[in-house]
């Protein structure tokens, strides 16, 4: 037992005498550490500036995503059968540009029984024009059937808006995100609700119901669900690339700073810089947490390629920007304990002359003066510049020490080369 403490008595001693050969390479390491990092430390120097005029902005900070502006959904005037798709997802597509076919063996023929419609109403009228006799039931009648023909001119314009219907084109230019057709799928266009809104006593309304079906725009709206086949009656979804938007909320102090037609400039994640408007200002708030936020909506304007759905975005919201505003760096103006403001006033022979000054507000690191200078008046501001001292003493106090490390900065050190195993 004796022998065992023994030994451990002799290790102990060896190990107390590594570590006390390490306490002083590191006091000695942190000694030189510590001398190297005063001599580096900022010396002050004075130097002179011009008092200038400068651009002084109020911002509010958001963060969004870019939307694009136009987003359509394209969806057939008539109704038939897919015999032609020509794109496909991820495309891009001109406005005017075909995007899918149907058969047109059926809209033809709606088209010649719509012009047969309307050649007997137009008889019909003939006829009652010329058996006229200036009675009251006689004018009714003719009435009766000039609205029977105005009728049956709806019905040949839908026709004929139908057949060329017959080729789904791009209602406007833009990537294309979704396609849900193939050849073969049965679709229900929408001229069918058109034309029977166009028969009915609204004629006006009818006729400009159908015209926003022939662009595809309100398809999805008029036709969804109809189709006996199941296939979406609006198959193609295309974003336009050419406008964009940026939705941001910002909080309850901001947003009464913050109007429409206010300036913004935005970075994206990778540095693109990109340029817009506050195109509109939210006024119903959401609140999470009991903190309330309005939707800002901005318009980007200026270079809008290469830019991408759902990237993010930081706008910077100028809500105030005023020009030719005189400023001195902030480091130029000393505040005494009586609230006296002053800068250091160099004169023209290179004399120093303490002068006082009405500041005004703070932009960075410019300071506005309101009163006391004008432009191209030099005064004395006091910078910090690096000391000269270097990291070499380091490394030589290090070998004092017997092969020491000095820690660096993220404080780590290592063993004198022969430590224990």
């Amino acid at each position: 037992m004796r022998k065992r403490l023994g030994r451990l008595t002799r290790r102990t001693w060896v190990i107390l005498g590594v570590v006390a050969v390490l306490l002083i390479g590191g006091g000695t390491s942190a000694i030189v550490w510590s001398t190297t990092r005063q001599s580096a430390e900022a010396a002050p120097t004075t130097r002179t500036v011009t008092a200038g005029l400068e651009t002084m902005e109020k911002t509010v900070e958001a963060t969004g995503a870019l939307t694009p502006t136009v987003q359509e959904e394209a969806g057939f005037v008539a109704s038939g059968t897919v015999t032609k798709v020509y794109v496909e997802a991820g495309d891009t597509v001109k406005e005017g540009q075909k995007l899918a076919k149907v058969d047109s063996l059926q809209v033809r023929a709606n088209l010649l029984q719509a012009r047969a419609d309307l050649a007997e109403a137009e008889a019909d009228l003939a006829g009652e024009q010329d058996s006229a006799d200036g009675t009251t039931a006689s004018d009714a009648r003719i009435s009766a059937r000039e609205s029977a023909v105005a009728v049956a001119e709806q019905s040949v314009a839908d026709a004929e808006e139908a057949v060329d219907g017959v080729v789904l084109r791009a209602p406007v230019a833009g990537l294309i995100t979704a396609s849900d057709l193939a050849v073969g799928d049965v679709v229900t266009g929408s001229n069918g609700s058109s034309s029977s809104a166009g028969s009915g006593s609204g004629s006006g309304s009818g006729s400009g119901s159908g015209t926003p079906g022939a662009t595809g725009s309100t398809t999805s709206s008029s036709s969804s669900g109809t189709s006996s086949s199941g296939t979406s009656s609006s198959p193609f979804t295309i974003v336009g690339t050419d406008a964009w938007s940026v939705s941001v909320s910002v909080g309850e102090t901001e947003i009464g700073l913050i109007e429409t037609g206010d300036q913004v400039e935005l970075e994206t994640a990778d540095g693109t810089p990109l340029f817009g408007v506050v195109s509109e200002v939210g006024k119903l708030p959401s609140t999470t947490s009991g903190t309330a936020a309005f939707p800002v909506e901005i318009e980007i304007t200026g270079e809008t390629e290469r830019l991408f759905d759902g990237t993010s975005v930081t706008a910077t919201i100028v809500y105030e920007r005023r020009t030719d505003v005189l400023t001195v760096p902030s480091a130029a103006i000393t505040t005494s304990e009586d609230g006296t403001t002053t800068v250091t006033l160099i004169d023209a022979g290179g004399g120093e002359a303490e002068q006082p000054v009405t500041v005004g507000e703070v932009s960075g690191t410019l300071t506005e003066i309101t009163d006391g200078l004008a432009e191209g008046d030099q005064v004395l501001v006091t910078v910090f510049t690096p000391g000269e001292g270097n990291t070499g003493g380091g490394g030589n106090g290090a070998g004092a020490a017997g092969g020491g490390q000095i820690p660096d900065s993220g404080g780590r050190g290592g063993f004198p080369s022969g430590g224990p195993q």
